[in-house]
């Protein structure tokens, strides 16, 4: 028999520990999305245009500081980001 849930079943805890489960996998696939651009961009940035290089790099850089901001604790100087 399986039993339904009441309202006072789940508790804060649970929530904050499936809340950091949602970050950590998302974290895990930002980290995975830099590896698969990374290595689609090696060999291509001797022909490309000026500054293709650049804006890449910097893309990666800016998609794992969001990656690192989520596992930050919230407050004390990081922002922390929601993943709803």
């Amino acid at each position: 028999m399986v039993s339904e849930l009441r309202p006072g079943d789940i508790t804060d805890d649970m929530i904050q520990a499936m809340n950091a489960a949602k970050r950590q996998g998302l974290q895990k696939d930002l980290r995975a999305l830099v590896a698969n651009i990374r290595a689609d961009a090696e060999g291509r940035y001797d022909g490309a245009e000026p500054g293709w290089r650049a804006g890449v790099e910097w893309t990666l850089l800016r998609i794992e500081k969001t990656a690192a901001q989520l596992t930050e604790p919230r407050g004390a100087g990081g922002q922390g980001v929601s993943p709803e």
